[in-house]
């Protein structure tokens, strides 16, 4: 008799998962509250944006980085140094060019003192299972991108773990390669040949998310938790033109376009308070092209976040920071899934290149707290001059210095875009100059 899932002691446990990052004199909070389970033959997908905490969850996991806070437990032993149940593979290849294939998949087995003998067979086989044949003796430098990542499956998979780690394992790959591998890694998957028993991978492609995993997890950010978890039900292999496909997509965008988890929109305050909001690095000009794409066939003011991604060939990576920035500025409106322009928006994407600036100015200085104070600041001025240190110092106060920099950063490129202020960066000044 079946025993029901709900009863089954989890295989992976994380519990009150708390990290905090030491940055100069301050602390990050990069992860808090974080609880989950990975049970025995499913696939768990971490679901979120970039800086949301979802690498470093596999890092502690596996026991690469101590937790500062909560319990990992892997086969309800708890996790404390590095983790011989897990094996990870990684975004970038992560391969030893001085090394053969052979060579770079018996590393693993090597820093477990297996025999030499046992090594080379257990190698082999890897290689053969993972599609590599014949490219024993090949370098890295010989091998294309997917074949290069092939061989990082099968490093992780000769150790015979327990739990398979991916961190957005196929996002270096161009789109058929990445197809390729996903696919033969469902077939070995779904024929029980490997001898893993659960995967958790990090993607940032939702429908990669809904293509492999059993269950989806949306992480949300500042700091890293679980804002929902989405159970994908459908039978492997799964079509991508399945109406039921499609729908669940959807549904992923719609969860990780609610308002709770991007908090809510208040007058003056989005996401953040006062300057103390960090801003994305989103260029003006790509502002104004999706804005310019959404007033115009099909869309009319309005689409559809899967569709709209599909056709500009943006991830939620490339395509949220967008969105929250028109967002921000209230040219704009994005929920459950949809995207609608504002009445500002679609006279921006209506308007002559000028009427557009002057459109921007306005609601760069109403909505964003860090632009109204650098111009107010240089208003009450004599000179109409500061130094960009003074701004600069008082992000650090609230946030990391890379956030500090790259907020400051997309003012200026703002700023100069609505012709608001200026900056110079040899002397690293603002001022209300504007010039030639």
């Amino acid at each position: 008799m079946d025993v029901p899932l709900s009863t089954l002691a989890p295989l992976v446990r994380v519990e009150g998962l708390r990290h905090i990052y030491p940055q100069g004199d301050a602390n990050v909070l990069i992860l808090d509250g974080v609880d989950l389970d990975l049970r025995d033959n499913e696939i768990v997908g971490l679901l979120g944006r970039s800086g949301s905490g979802k690498s470093t969850l596999l890092r502690i996991i596996a026991g690469l980085i101590p937790a500062t806070q909560g319990i990992v437990a892997i086969d309800g032993e708890a996790v404390s140094g590095p983790a011989s149940q897990v094996a990870m593979v990684f975004q970038t290849f992560a391969l030893f060019p001085w090394l053969t294939v052979l060579d770079n998949v018996e590393i693993g087995l090597e820093a477990q003192g297996v025999p030499a003998q046992e090594r080379h067979r257990r190698s082999l086989a890897a290689i053969d299972l993972i599609g590599l044949d014949g490219y024993e003796s090949a370098y890295p430098k010989e091998l294309s991108g997917g074949m290069r990542q092939r061989v990082g499956f099968a490093r992780a998979l000769v150790v015979r773990p327990k739990v398979l780690l991916m961190d957005e394992p196929f996002s270096a790959l161009d789109v058929l390669t990445a197809e390729t591998l996903r696919t033969d890694l469902l077939d070995l998957w779904s024929e029980g040949r490997m001898a893993i028993r659960s995967i958790l991978m990090v993607t940032h492609n939702i429908e990669e998310a809904v293509l492999m995993c059993d269950r989806i997890l949306v992480f949300a950010s500042s700091p890293g938790r679980v804002a929902a978890q989405i159970k994908v039900g459908l039978p492997q292999p799964r079509n991508r033109l399945d109406p039921v496909f499609r729908q669940l997509v959807d549904d992923v965008y719609g969860r990780m376009t609610e308002r709770p988890i991007g908090r809510p929109l208040r007058e003056g305050i989005f996401p953040g308070l006062g300057i103390a909001m960090v801003l994305p690095r989103v260029s003006p000009n790509v502002l104004a092209g999706l804005m310019e794409t959404l007033a115009g066939e099909p869309y009319h003011g309005r689409a559809d976040l899967p569709p709209l991604a599909a056709s500009l060939q943006m991830e939620i990576d490339d395509l949220f920071p967008v969105l929250e920035t028109l967002q921000l500025l209230r040219l704009a409106e994005v929920a459950e899934g949809d995207v609608r322009l504002t009445d500002a928006g679609m006279r921006f994407a209506r308007a002559d290149l000028d009427e557009g600036k002057r459109l921007f100015a306005q609601h760069l200085i109403a909505y964003a707290p860090l632009a109204a104070h650098i111009k107010r600041v240089l208003d009450e001025r004599e000179s109409h001059r500061a130094p960009a240190s003074r701004f600069r110092n008082e992000l650090e106060d609230s946030m990391s210095e890379e956030h500090a920099e790259d907020t400051l950063r997309t003012v200026i490129s703002w700023a100069r875009y609505a012709e608001v202020f200026a900056y110079d960066e040899d002397s690293g000044v603002f001022s209300l100059e504007n010039p030639s």
